[in-house]
């Protein structure tokens, strides 16, 4: 009786063993501080760690200034996909955003990953700043410049 249980644990782990499995070479990816309108695409790469495809059937994230995209085809044992993040810079602040992943890994058939930074909302404010001088100076120079062009024509 102990070996007929002992075969069958040895069996089922075997079973266990042979399976997809899922990792990712970092589970949070941080900005840092980017300038507004940044690209906000980052990628996190995929491995099938097991000894069957694995498939990824959804990737959600926490809100719609988050997108990811991933490849709906297999991962083979052994083998690595990217699954791109995409974070919209044009909101100033800091950020921390979740990812879910949802696969057929029995063991993490949900697995969380992470976007964090923070988008300095002072590099736009700059470039107006900069700006808004040399157009206040253009404006200025332009009806003396008009002056100018009406003497020419008197002439």
């Amino acid at each position: 009786m102990k070996k007929l249980f002992a075969g069958l644990f040895l069996t089922a782990s075997f079973a266990m063993a042979s399976a997809q499995s899922i990792s990712f070479d970092k589970t949070t990816y941080d900005y840092g501080t980017v300038k507004t309108g940044a690209d906000g695409h980052r990628m996190f790469t995929v491995k099938n760690t097991g000894d069957k495809p694995l498939i990824i059937s959804r990737v959600q994230a926490s809100c719609g200034c988050t997108t990811p995209e991933w490849s709906q085809d297999p991962i083979m044992p052994g083998k690595t996909a990217q699954i791109k993040v995409g974070y919209n810079t044009t909101i100033v602040g800091p950020f921390t955003k979740i990812i879910e992943v949802y696969s057929n890994d029995p063991e993490n058939s949900r697995s969380v990953i992470t976007i964090k930074g923070t988008v300095d909302g002072n590099a736009a404010v700059e470039a107006v700043a900069v700006a808004a001088p040399a157009a206040e100076l253009s404006a200025k120079a332009a009806p003396a410049q008009a002056k100018k062009n009406v003497k020419k024509a008197a002439k």
